[in-house]
Parts: structure tokens; C-alpha cells; sequence
């Protein structure tokens, strides 16, 4: 039993018979393995309840002290996400011309990718998910904004990016990882404080109708799987 002043709740867990345990996790893995990244988008709408369900996944993760380090801004003005797409695409371009070495280019090539990022336009949501670096309260004694250290936050929104792509994959929308460097440009476009860091920017929407995917492989599960016995 612990023994600190923190309170707690009797934990609300199903236990499940073992051939269903089996069943639901082949199921999850049958269907995040048809999952692709995706860059040719439908300009189709997309019902805001699959982003607002989406999101909220992604905030019932774990996190460092449950610090909660993360921000989701949804985009879907054409305005914006024109202005997205046109300063991402200055520092992409600046990237393949200058930034990327030669290895990074080489180990790129397979995929087709350059500095063109129509996907930004395209989709009918951009979900830009921020990092809080540290957290800022306002002292109840002096008025004074006061930063609060933040505990693993890198490692926090990256689990719950990992959830937010598995829930929006579940519910049958395409997305892409896009990560413009450096992406400063986000906090000025959407006008996010200073504590918060861009981590990704997430195109969602339906595939276009002719979108097509690189040929590629995943590693077997011999390479990644170690039992420690």
C-alpha cells in the first residue's frame, strides 16, 4: 500500500478470457499494419467528431507526472493552412538545397520525397501538436507568471502522437508525419506562447482517389523483438 498523502481510486480493470485477449490483439495489430504515411490527400471533408475523438485519445495518455505537456491546435481555415504550407515549404527548400547532408538525401530518395508539401493544403485538417516545455501558472500571492519545471515531456507527446495515429488510422482517415525544420514559423502563425515547442504537424483527411504509397518493408520481428529470459 502506498503510503503517501496522494488519494486514489479502485482501479476499473476487465479481465479477459485468454482467446479474446489473443482476438483483440490480432485484430490491432491486423489493422495498424495496413496503416501507411499518406501525402495525397482528398480535399473531402472530414467529420470535426473523428478529430475531436482523435485528440481526446491522444490526451488520455501517459505522461511524466501527469504533467499533460501537450497542445493539439486543429487547423482547418484555408487561410492558415496556406501560410503552413508556404513557410514550411521555404525551410524544406532551404533543407534539400543546403541543411541535408548527402547520406540524409541518399537515405531519403527511396521514399520521393522533396520540398513540395501540397498535403498541407490539401487535407482538410492539420493537427499541430506542441510540446509544452515547461508549464506556467500565475502566483495567487504576487500576480507573477511562474514557469513549472516539466518531467519527460519529449517522451510524453510522443506517446500520445503514437495514440492520436492509431486512433485516426481506426477510424478510416489517412495521415502524415511532417516535421518542417526548424518550425519556429508555427508559433507565429498560430500564435502559440513561448513555452510551447512545435513537434509535428499532422495532415488528416482521405487519401485522393490515385494516392499512391512507396514500395517499402518492415523489419521482421526477429531484428526487433529481444527476450530477455
Amino acid at each position: 500500500m502506498n503510503t503517501t498523502t496522494a488519494q486514489y481510486s479502485p482501479l476499473q480493470f476487465e479481465r479477459l478470457p485468454a482467446d479474446e485477449q489473443l482476438a483483440r490483439s490480432g485484430a490491432f495489430l491486423a489493422q495498424m499494419q495496413t496503416r501507411r504515411t499518406v501525402r495525397d490527400f482528398s480535399t473531402e471533408p472530414v467529420p470535426f467528431e473523428l478529430i475531436e475523438n482523435a485528440v481526446a485519445t491522444a490526451a488520455s495518455a501517459p505522461s511524466g507526472a501527469n504533467q499533460q505537456p501537450w497542445t493539439f491546435v486543429v487547423v482547418s481555415s484555408p487561410a492558415i493552412k496556406q501560410q503552413i504550407r508556404a513557410a514550411a515549404e521555404a525551410e524544406e527548400r532551404e533543407s534539400y538545397a543546403h541543411r541535408m547532408s548527402e547520406e540524409w538525401l541518399a537515405a531519403l530518395a527511396h521514399l520521393g520525397t522533396d520540398w513540395h508539401k501540397p498535403h498541407l493544403e490539401d487535407a482538410p485538417y492539420l493537427i499541430v501538436v506542441f510540446r509544452q516545455a515547461y508549464g506556467l501558472t500565475t502566483d495567487p500571492q504576487t500576480g507573477e507568471t511562474v514557469k513549472i519545471k516539466h518531467y519527460y515531456s519529449e517522451e510524453s507527446v510522443g506517446i500520445a502522437v503514437g495514440m492520436l495515429l492509431c486512433s485516426l488510422h481506426l477510424a478510416g482517415l489517412a495521415t502524415l508525419t511532417h516535421t518542417p525544420s526548424p518550425m519556429g514559423f508555427l508559433n507565429a502563425i498560430l500564435n502559440r506562447p513561448a513555452n510551447e515547442r512545435p513537434y509535428v504537424v499532422i495532415p488528416v483527411g482521405f487519401p485522393a482517389d490515385d494516392a499512391h504509397v512507396p514500395v517499402i518493408t518492415k523489419k521482421p520481428l526477429g531484428e526487433v523483438l529481444v527476450r530477455a529470459e
